[in-house]
């Protein structure tokens, strides 16, 4: 007996692309109105800019360039997305993802500048440090039922103002900011001296030459990709998967059938945690950025990733392209003329589709529906075609 085929708009992944997609619309609508607000006359380039990016400019060698930026800042992102999105599947919201890649990022950059040591150690150190800060809001939930939410908001700020404090001691004299990641801080005779520490910098795989020599693209984008495929399948395919996501189903029922529901739970968050500082490390060991010990403010990589998380459907093989997009808009922002708009312009259109994606559930429920009507419908017509 042959399989009846599923129609093209029941299968879930047909669904959420389609309600991605009108979250995306939706976003690029309402930030367009709000910038005809701003100014009508230069509404129409100004969203064309934040769309273009990269393609505004007008020389291919660079466009590749600023395209190889958006790729390093990717990276990272799609960390922080799967962290959220791995929290997720277990029935916990990992919004700590700022917290603990800034943990990452405190611990990667100590021991590259403080300690001088290679690439690969530092970002070992920056997975530890993100999985500590991520297993304590685990702990906190597991064995005292704390909320992980109001345990990850608390953290995040506990984190910045430690790794600010932390990464003073490695900062430039006369600026507020660290030492380039590719140095190494001696002591000389009593006094601080920085020589050359190259071991620090992420390998490059020769990736820099598809880019236009663009430096700081290496390792971190395959390596990103590769962990978003091994959180698919770990999530789908092992053992380990099915215990937490059961855990997070249902922990009583998982721990009925004798699953370690508390230790799930911390695992969870250590593993979550863990992304996210692994996240830090890809871009602060490309040399791209330089950490601000006066920062205020919790840098919104941790943020955007709940975004990019929810656009890809929560499914690790589509944040890959829904971390992209964010990025691709977020540096859209720096094209605008800033006379008259604000860069934040594209992280506001980036926050109109987080809040549009609580909408995807909705969005699948209707059109599940209007299937629902259409079939019906075609089923009394062919009833009422057969009785006369």
């Amino acid at each position: 007996m042959q399989k009846e085929r599923t129609p093209l708009l029941r299968k879930p992944s047909v669904q959420t692309l389609l309600a991605s997609l009108v979250c995306i619309l939706l976003g690029l609508l309402i930030g367009y109105i709000a910038l005809l607000i701003i100014n009508p006359a230069g509404a129409g380039q100004a969203i064309t800019a934040i769309v273009k990016n990269f393609w505004t400019y007008s020389k291919p060698a660079t466009q590749i360039k600023n395209l190889g930026m958006t790729l390093v800042k990717t990276a990272p992102l799609l960390m922080c997305s799967l962290s959220v999105l791995f929290a997720y599947k277990v029935g916990l919201f990992n919004i700590g993802a700022a917290g603990q890649y800034v943990a990452g990022a405190g611990a990667c950059i100590y021991c590259a500048i403080g300690l001088g040591w290679g690439w690969l150690p530092c970002m070992v150190m920056a997975i530890l440090a993100g999985a500590l800060v991520g297993s304590i809001s685990g702990v906190l939930k597991a064995y005292r039922n704390v909320n992980e939410v109001i345990s990850c908001i608390m953290l995040n700020w506990i984190t910045l103002y430690l790794v600010n404090t932390l990464l003073a001691n490695v900062k430039e004299p006369t600026s507020n900011y660290t030492y380039a990641i590719s140095k190494h801080l001696v002591m000389v005779d009593g006094a601080a001296t920085t020589v050359a520490n190259p071991g620090a910098i992420m390998p490059s795989l020769g990736l820099e030459k598809l880019f236009s020599n663009n430096k700081y693209v290496g390792l971190a984008l395959p390596l990103a990709v590769l962990l978003a495929i091994a959180v698919w399948v770990v999530l789908n395919k092992t053992r380990l998967g099915y215990e937490l996501r059961a855990t997070g189903l249902n922990k009583n029922a998982a721990k009925y059938c004798g699953m370690q529901d508390r230790k799930n739970i911390v695992l969870t968050m250590a593993i979550a945690g863990g992304l996210a500082g692994i996240g830090a490390a890809m871009l602060y060991l490309t040399g791209l950025q330089q950490w601000s010990v006066t920062q205020s403010s919790v840098p919104a990589m941790g943020f955007n990733g709940i975004a990019a998380a929810f656009l890809g459907g929560l499914n690790p093989i589509g944040t890959i392209v829904s971390s992209l997009f964010i990025q691709h808009i977020t540096d859209g922002g720096s094209f605008l003329d800033m006379r008259v708009y604000s860069a934040e312009i594209s992280d506001f259109i980036s926050s109109l589709i987080i809040y549009l994606c609580s909408f995807v559930l909705f969005f699948k429920t209707t059109l599940n529906k209007t299937l629902d009507r259409r079939e019906e419908k075609a089923i009394r017509m062919a009833k009422g075609g057969k009785a006369s």
